[in-house]
C-alpha cells in the first residue's frame, strides 16, 4: 500500500522539479525545547535551509494526517505549550494516523515519512542508540532499526554520551549503515566533539559526503549516517558535562526511569542544571546540522 501523505505545494512543487528539499523532525520542538524559544528555532531552522538553497519540510502528524512541510500556523500550533502532542516513533505512526490522532514525529517516524514522500536527507539533533544496561532490558531505540531499512542520509551530532556509544556503533554497522565523520575521525557526543570512539570513514567536505551517498544508494537499501560535530565554540565544558551527566544517571537510578522517558529526564536535567548552557549548545548543533544538510542535498540535487 503507498502510505497516505500530505505534502505542502511548496515541497510537492520541489520535488517534482528535482530541487533539494530537506527534512526536519518535531519532537525536537514539541518535547525538546521550552516554548517561545522552540518556535525560534523553527524558524531559523527552515531559514537556514532556505538560504542554502534548499526546501525546508518539517514533518508531523496532525489528525492523523502526516504533513510534510508545515505551514507558518501548523508550526506555531507544534510549538504551542498546550500543543498536547504525542512523541511518535515509527511503531505510532499507524496508530496516530488511523486514530485521527496528532504527534511530532521523532528521528525514526521523520526518516521513513521523508523517504516515502521522496526526501533523501534529514538533518536533526541527535541519533537515539543502544542504552546502557541493553543486555539486560533491551533497550535499543528504533532509529537504528530505520537507519538499516530506510535509505535516508541523516545529519546528526553523534549520539548522547549517556548511550552506550560503543555499542551502538556496533549495531549501525551490523545493519550496513555507514558512519560518515563530518572533518573529524572521531565519533561526537552530542554535547562534546569527540566520544573517544572513532569512525571508519571521514568526509570533509558536502562534495565528498554526497558522492558516499550516491555510491552507498547503489549498492543498499539502508541509510546513511553523516556525523557533524558540534560547533567548537559552542561545545560544553567537559567539566560541567561529565557532572551533569552523573548528576542524571543517578537521577534516573533514584526515580526507576527507563525506556522512552531517559531521554527526556535527562535532556529536562542538563536544561536546568546548566543554567541554559546545554539548550544554547543544543540549538547551536541542529542549525549547524540543517546548514551541513542542505549541502549534502543540494550536492545530490
Amino acid at each position: 500500500m503507498t502510505p497516505r501523505l500530505f505534502p505542502s505545494d511548496e515541497v510537492s512543487t520541489a520535488l517534482r522539479e528535482g530541487r533539494p528539499v530537506v527534512a526536519l523532525e518535531s519532537t525536537l520542538l514539541s518535547h525538546g525545547l521550552p516554548p517561545g524559544r522552540n518556535l525560534d528555532l523553527a524558524r531559523r531552522l527552515e531559514r537556514t535551509v532556505r538560504d542554502g538553497g534548499a526546501v525546508p519540510a518539517t514533518i508531523a502528524v496532525l489528525d492523523g494526517r502526516p504533513v510534510i512541510g508545515l505551514s507558518g500556523a501548523e508550526l506555531e500550533r507544534v510549538c504551542a505549550a498546550d500543543s498536547g502532542l504525542d512523541k511518535l516513533s515509527l511503531r505510532d505512526l499507524g496508530p496516530a494516523a488511523g486514530l485521527g490522532r496528532s504527534g511530532a514525529t521523532t528521528v525514526a517516524s521523520t526518516s521513513a515519512l521523508a523517504a516515502a514522500a521522496g526526501i533523501g536527507v534529514f538533518a536533526t539533533g541527535g541519533l537515539g542508540g543502544v542504552h546502557l544496561g541493553a543486555s539486560d532490558s533491551w533497550d535499543v531505540s528504533a532509529d537504528l532499526g530505520v537507519l538499516a531499512r530506510v535509505p535516508t542520509l541523516v545529519v546528526c551530532s553523534g549520539v548522547k554520551s549517556v548511550l552506550d556509544i560503543a555499542a551502538t556503533l556496533e549495531v549501525l554497522e551490523t545493519n550496513s549503515v555507514p558512519v560518515l565523520g563530518y572533518r573529524t575521525g572521531e565519533f561526537p557526543a552530542f554535547y562534546l566533539r569527540s566520544s573517544g570512539h572513532p569512525v571508519a570513514h571521514r568526509v570533509d567536505d558536502a562534495k565528498q559526503a554526497a558522492a558516499v551517498v550516491a555510491a552507498h544508494r547503489a549498492y543498499a537499501d539502508s541509510g546513511v549516517l553523516l556525523a557533524n560535530p558540534i560547533p567548537e565554540e559552542s561545545e560544553m565544558d567537559k567539566g560541567l558535562h561529565d557532572r551533569l551527566l552523573a548528576e542524571g544517571l543517578e537521577l534516573l537510578r533514584d526515580n526507576d526511569v527507563h525506556g522512552a522517558d531517559v531521554t527526556p529526564v535527562l535532556l529536562e536535567h542538563f536544561h536546568t542544571a546548566s543554567g541554559g548552557v546545554s539548550l544554547d549548545a543544543n540549538e547551536a548543533l541542529v542549525l549547524s546540522n540543517a546548514r551541513l544538510a542542505t549541502e549534502v542535498a543540494v550536492e545530490l540535487s
